[in-house]
């Protein structure tokens, strides 16, 4: 009888003192699991250190690793994207290179998609990071549970296991500004959650800044909801309210004299500088959005693949 195959689509970039290490986890995990069999998808982001060389020298020792190294870096979201995209398993499953997804999970979500789960993803009740970021995403998945069209769950990330239906929806995608697990869970189908712990990084350091988290942010919300638009609108509605309640109050005042001022001072100043911040905010979230636009109509492919580097079994380059 055929086994299923699974496919562990690894995304790296500058991972040299990690990626021998997150092999022979994942081996010893795969190892305990004969009935499935499994491939290695790597996706490089054009790394500027050993990585490369590192995996190709894993790849001629397994025949089941596959590595694609880009022609320049195309980001995280298209890293794991182009990994999908080149999986050829029944299911696929992301593992970033630094272990802070436990790769102890893999026969619990294995389980969980033999149950019927089309997407099985891990909640991070608990993890190891500064008191800032954990403040800033609390509060992003506050915004994204009250603007989103989709039933985001909170504390999610990409680490997730997709059935293969949704690895054939992913490669229909034309999306160049993404956020995956957005669109993933935008596509319906059974889903569940497995809590757990994430790790501390504990070999290399990380290559994703706060200012390339802020960026993925942004995209998340401009991806999923078109209301910060709507809010414009609701914003403007209320600038109107609020600058007519005040002139009304103003014109009171100087009918019956109640309180008699110069003309020309803090009421016209407050309006000004609030029709300064209204008209700017707006601008500036209209601009995000034509941007979004402007990015997605150019259709430039979403990766672009330099090399791809896999042995058979007789150590034979393809």
């Amino acid at each position: 009888m055929t086994k299923k195959l699974v496919s562990l689509v690894c995304p790296v970039y500058n991972e040299e003192k990690a990626v021998n290490t997150h092999y022979s986890s994942l081996c010893k995990i795969i190892d305990a699991l004969p009935q499935y069999d499994f491939e290695f998808i790597y996706t490089d982001n054009c790394s500027t250190d050993k990585t490369v060389e590192l995996l190709t020298e894993i790849a001629h020792s397994d025949s089941r690793v596959k590595v694609f190294k880009f022609s320049r870096n195309f980001g995280y979201q298209n890293s794991i994207l182009t990994g999908y995209r080149s999986a050829s398993g029944d299911v696929a499953i992301n593992f970033d290179a630094d272990l802070q997804d436990p790769p102890e999970m893999l026969p619990e979500m294995l389980k969980k998609w033999e149950m019927g789960y089309k997407i099985t993803y891990g909640i991070r009740e608990k993890r190891q990071e500064m008191f800032l970021i954990t403040f800033c995403r609390k509060i992003f998945y506050k915004i994204m549970s009250s603007i989103s069209d989709t039933n985001l769950p909170p504390d999610v990330g990409d680490f997730m296991l997709i059935d293969r239906v949704i690895l054939d929806l992913l490669k229909s995608t034309q999306e160049t500004c993404l956020y995956l697990r957005g669109m993933i869970f935008s596509y319906g189908f059974p889903q569940i959650g497995i809590p757990y712990s994430r790790n501390k990084r504990e070999v290399g350091t990380s290559n994703f800044s706060f200012s390339q988290m802020l960026s993925l942010a942004l995209d998340g919300i401009v991806n999923q909801s078109a209301k910060p638009l709507q809010y414009i609108f609701y914003s403007g509605i209320l600038a109107f309210i609020i600058i007519c309640i005040l002139l009304v109050l103003v014109l009171l005042t100087k009918i019956f004299n109640i309180f008699p001022y110069p003309l020309g001072t803090a009421s016209i100043i407050l309006f000004i500088l609030l029709s300064i911040a209204i008209n700017t905010l707006s601008l500036g979230v209209l601009g995000i959005y034509i941007a979004r636009i402007y990015i997605e109509l150019k259709n430039r492919p979403i990766s672009i693949i330099e090399k791809e580097i896999f042995f058979d079994k007789n150590d034979k380059e393809s």
